[in-house]
């Protein structure tokens, strides 16, 4: 490999720009990336005499910790032994055999190359190797034989493959979103194409705004979410995915067996069913839910109102009852966040009409503040309905849910204000009231944020599963 190309082993030569940085993060480019890992490969293999290869390969292997490395290091008898436990170099290397010979994968007579432990294929084969490999997400390849542990430093495995341009540009991006993604101070931005990364100053949950316009949360990379934590949005995501589609149709169209609980749909008209669950099989009525043998006896009266009955059903149905109280609330801010471009659309021909009766464009910018208001208010009301969901009753939580209301209200005021309205001839009276409306239900929201930091500094909070 040429100096040239080893110069180039970690990036496709393009140069880093300037490093974007806001309050406590910084937004990178590729290149930038680049720079900074091949200077932390460069720091090591000074430090430890290696080549270039081996310095990323025992920097991967410890998630980019410097310290781990050297503190291994210093406690091996030798270098060689280190590296060694490291699988980079073989136990026993092995003199290499040049010349052509049959290779054992494709069968061709053709010349041979392989590692210091001997292992040797063709070129065709290795390739293949590698490509399924890449392919497969792994950028700390292996030696072909599968008894063998040994890995491939980053300068065989580019000469493996070719000169093949996509590969090889595929196993350096491999090599990238592996040094981010073990980086608990970096991540990608999941913006579609972007391409940059964030660097943050604590690397834990905080709103990234990248260039591309992507918001996000650097800790989990899902939409900013405050104040739900990660975790519990991570929980709510699944639970949406699993009911929301067919919550309400199994309140409608469905009962629970009342001896195992399976959920029972009824296809026809008779109400004799039998549970569908192969180890139940109960019979019963649908009507009463009571037992077919009882329900057929003289005495049995199924028209008669059983309470206690009602009550074990209703204690079944508690938990789905409570997840589509919430989560049609959730849901109907994301719904009405959906629409925003509708009210975006009127908003501005209000500033138009407005611009035409000699106000400046300047002075007209409060309507589209407002819209910018409503929409944050909208979605902190959307994801304060994931932490209500998750957060378990007492006297700290009873003062979040009159938080929660009086934010509630201000954010529909400020909603029905500028959908119905902003066809006013006093402009004058039109501003004041929007700004009015603004700072008010900017203050309730911080009023909701505020408690529901001071509750976690506090350990106020008790959430459930």
């Amino acid at each position: 490999m040429s100096s040239d190309e080893a110069e180039n082993l970690y990036s496709d030569g393009s140069e880093a720009q300037e490093e974007i940085e806001v309050d406590d993060y910084k937004i990178l480019d590729t290149a930038s990336i680049e720079s900074t890992m091949k200077k932390q490969i460069g720091e090591i293999e000074i430090l430890l005499g290696v080549s270039e290869g081996v310095g990323r390969l025992l920097l991967q292997a410890h998630k980019w910790n410097k310290d781990s490395i050297t503190d291994k290091f210093y406690d091996s008898p030798d270098r060689d032994t280190f590296l060694i436990e490291s699988n980079i170099i073989p136990t026993d290397p092995q003199p290499f055999e040049e010349g052509e010979a049959e290779c054992e994968i494709c069968c061709e007579t053709t010349e041979l190359v392989g590692l210091d432990c001997n292992h040797r294929s063709c070129k065709e084969c290795w390739k293949a190797y590698l490509t399924e490999k890449i392919k497969d997400g792994q950028s700390e390849i292996e030696c072909m034989d599968s008894k063998c542990k040994l890995l491939l430093k980053d300068a065989k495995v580019i000469e493996y493959l070719s000169n093949d341009a996509k590969l090889i540009q595929s196993y350096r991006r491999l090599i990238l979103d592996k040094y981010v993604q073990s980086n608990m101070f970096l991540c990608w931005c999941p913006g579609a194409d972007c391409g940059r990364a964030v660097k943050s100053s604590y690397g834990d949950s905080q709103l990234i705004t990248c260039q591309c316009g992507t918001k996000f949360c650097f800790k989990c990379s899902n939409e900013w979410h405050e104040p739900v934590s990660c975790h519990h949005m991570r929980l709510w995501v699944k639970k949406c995915g699993q009911n929301s589609e067919t919550a309400n149709w199994i309140l409608k169209n469905t009962k629970d067996c009342p001896k195992c609980l399976a959920q029972i749909e009824k296809n026809g008209g008779c109400n004799y069913i039998r549970c569908t669950n192969p180890a139940c099989g109960f019979q019963f009525c649908w009507i009463c839910l009571k037992a077919w043998s009882v329900h057929a006896q003289a005495w049995y009266n199924c028209n008669s109102f059983d309470q206690a009955a009602e009550k074990t059903r209703e204690k079944f149905r508690t938990n789905l009852d409570r997840y589509i109280f919430y989560y049609n609330r959730y849901n109907g801010h994301r719904d009405s966040l959906k629409l925003e471009s509708k009210l975006i659309r009127k908003v501005e021909q209000q500033m138009q009409r407005m611009q035409a009766r000699g106000m400046s464009f300047t002075e007209v910018q409060f309507l589209r503040t407002a819209v910018d208001t409503l929409r944050i208010c909208r979605e902190t009301m959307m994801f304060t309905y994931v932490f209500a969901y998750y957060l378990e009753k007492n006297n700290h939580s009873l003062i979040f849910e009159s938080n929660q209301k009086d934010l509630e209200m201000a954010t529909e005021t400020l909603s029905g204000y500028l959908e119905q309205d902003l066809q006013t001839e006093d402009l004058s009276k039109l501003k004041q009231n929007v700004q009015d409306k603004c700072a008010y239900v900017e203050r309730r929201r911080k009023q909701l944020m505020d408690h529901c930091a001071e509750g976690d500094e506090k350990g106020h909070w008790a959430f459930s599963e």
